[in-house]
């Protein structure tokens, strides 16, 4: 079992930047690809990105493409998601989550692919 802990959200005007990371509890972090989710107040949870196991591969929602930058540091077993240019429609619950297939070729970038949850961090964005 993998536990994942989000840190880093907050509130910050519209075109402004923050960086959440999501901190693994087990080394096999980096054998499994991973992925940023956000869930806006009666809306379902959406894809934001997501990055294969080696961080070789990086997959991007249309919404936040060319904004939002995804990244991993297996050593310290951490994943990234820089957001730059942010606008009040990112505001969100932010998560992230493992996808549990040791080095599988394919990311899915769908939630029902992912498992062992954080617990989220807020991100407003004001306009």
């Amino acid at each position: 079992q993998v536990q994942l802990a989000e840190s880093g959200g907050g509130l910050v005007q519209a075109g402004g930047s923050l960086r959440l990371s999501c901190a693994a509890s087990r080394r096999t972090f980096e054998t499994y690809a991973m992925g940023w989710f956000r869930q806006a107040p009666g809306q379902e949870r959406e894809f934001v990105a997501a990055t294969s196991w080696s961080g070789g591969n990086t997959y991007y929602a249309d919404s936040v493409k060319g904004r939002f930058t995804i990244s991993r540091d297996n050593a310290k077993n951490t994943a990234y998601l820089q957001m730059n240019s942010l606008k009040p429609e990112d505001t969100a619950v932010y998560y992230c989550a493992v996808q549990p297939a040791p080095q599988s070729a394919y990311v899915a970038t769908t939630r029902y692919a992912y498992d062992y949850w954080g617990q989220g961090t807020q991100v407003t964005v004001s306009s």
